[in-house]
């Protein structure tokens, strides 16, 4: 994380190239964290280059938007022939992907909406489920457009925030950190209760 925010910032003129570019990668399940990339960028833009606060999001929205394409062309294109390659089977794991297919079923393009913020892995899962399940490119276009220029532009401007009040927020560092702990524990309950009762729904599917 240090490494990756030093190589940044020292080539912060051109953090929006870099960004976006990290972001196409990580779209395709290379290593990097789509999150911490938007929060690098919030940061930079609010105290290294704040001339570049436009360039920047707009690395980190186009970066992340375009590579959801790539999943969704790559899982449309070829579906389930992609289990043959073990990278994608390690990493889209089929109980996953219909799981995720249950919720389109039941909820529409509001999973994609609600996903979208959802991170872990999760968000290239939906991707592909929709182009596996072949959903409309323009539905698709529009739904993650929407969801991905909301949960960038909330995350990349949380970053931009307490970067420039860095110093405020130290103060209140405990608070902070037990309000995260708090809010990741409710998340963590409330997705183990809801994995079980769409096992069961999958089970009786299957029957």
């Amino acid at each position: 994380m240090e490494t990756l925010f030093a190589f940044i910032q020292d080539h912060a003129q051109y953090a929006h190239w870099v960004v976006f570019g990290l972001l196409m990668l990580a779209g395709l399940n290379f290593p990097i964290s789509e999150d911490l990339l938007i929060i690098i960028s919030g940061v930079l833009a609010s105290t290294v280059v704040p001339e570049n606060v436009w360039k920047l999001f707009l690395g980190v929205f186009l970066g992340a938007y375009l590579s959801d394409w790539v999943v969704y062309w790559m899982a449309r294109q070829w579906g389930v022939q992609l289990w043959r390659i073990r990278w994608f089977a390690r990493i889209f794991h089929p109980q996953k992907l219909k799981q995720i297919e249950w919720y389109y079923e039941r909820y529409g393009v509001l999973t994609l909406l609600v996903g979208r913020f959802i991170p872990f892995g999760i968000r290239n899962c939906l991707f592909a489920t929709a182009g596996i399940g072949k959903m409309r490119f323009w539905k698709f276009l529009v739904a993650d457009g929407i969801a991905c220029l909301a949960s960038n532009a909330t995350l990349f401007t949380l970053a931009y925030f307490c970067g420039k009040n860095c110093s405020y927020f130290v103060k209140y560092v405990n608070i902070v950190i037990f309000s995260l702990f708090f809010i990741a524990l409710i998340t963590f309950i409330w997705y183990k209760r809801n994995k079980a009762h769409v096992a069961k729904a999958l089970e009786k599917t299957i029957d």
